[in-house]
């Protein structure tokens, strides 16, 4: 669980909230039909921009955000290595017993197929084909969040010339000026603080894991295919560090 993204969020949302309770005319800034123009038009824009299946895929890529099982690389090095060994000492059938110690599926799924005999090269098509298609399912839900975030302030926006047009047409009572500008423009507070809370900052953090979880992919399809070929563990231990920064491999050396 990514405890950053809660933390963000909740010490955001207190911070602005705070701060407006602290001033005065608290109640200008609940306004329903706001809310209503504001995140309503933000959702229906979204739900004609994507496919419902899409849409109704947000609760999961929110989710993403928030609690990810990303596989450490130093833990997929030494797994790797010593695979690479069980197989060149007993061969691909003594890894089979080894699949139960691991967790990730896309990991035991290249295990299999190496258990089951296939070769390298198939193995690798198999398991590029899967990753492509992650990093096509996370593209398209960032750019969900993106779009919201986009559209959070324009229909702000549209909130408050909403607003104006209805202030303009009663300008027989110049006191009420003051009240209607101020609640022409909380739809335009709606959409930012909607959109530089929640959405933006949420596609930046599940483009930053999608980039993390493809390059584990990346070193385990590596490795496996490494294995498959019957590679020794120190071959298979260099090629799975070129995926490493070169001031962590020292660090991954310690811990295997």
């Amino acid at each position: 669980m990514d405890i950053a993204t809660i933390i963000g969020v909740s010490l955001g949302f207190c911070l602005i909230i705070g701060a407006i309770m602290v001033g005065t005319g608290k109640e200008l800034f609940l306004n329903v039909p706001s809310l209503l123009i504001t995140i309503g038009g933000m959702i229906c824009s979204t739900m004609i921009h994507f496919s419902l299946a899409q849409f109704l895929g947000i609760f999961s890529i929110i989710k993403k955000t928030i609690v990810t099982k990303i596989p450490s690389q130093s833990d997929l090095v030494q797994q790797m290595v010593n695979f690479a060994a069980i197989n060149r000492r007993d061969g691909a059938l003594a890894l089979e017993q080894e699949i139960s110690k691991v967790k990730d599926a896309f990991f035991v799924k290249g295990l299999q197929m190496v258990v089951g005999g296939q070769d390298a090269e198939e193995i690798r098509d198999l398991m590029s084909l899967e990753t492509q298609y992650l990093q096509e399912r996370h593209s398209t839900g960032k750019a969900i969040l993106e779009f919201m975030g986009a559209s959070a302030p324009a229909f702000g926006m549209i909130g408050t010339l909403i607003g104006l047009v209805q202030m303009l047409a009663n300008l027989s009572d110049p006191s009420g000026i003051g009240v209607g500008m101020a609640t022409a423009l909380i739809t335009t507070f709606y959409g930012a603080f909607a959109a530089n809370l929640f959405f933006i900052p949420l596609a930046g953090k599940l483009g930053i894991y999608s980039k993390a979880e493809t390059l584990a992919m990346e070193m385990i399809t590596e490795g496996i295919c490494s294995i498959a070929q019957g590679e020794n563990p120190s071959a298979v231990r260099e090629k799975m560090q070129a995926f490493i920064s070169h001031g962590r491999r020292e660090e991954v050396k310690a811990k295997i």
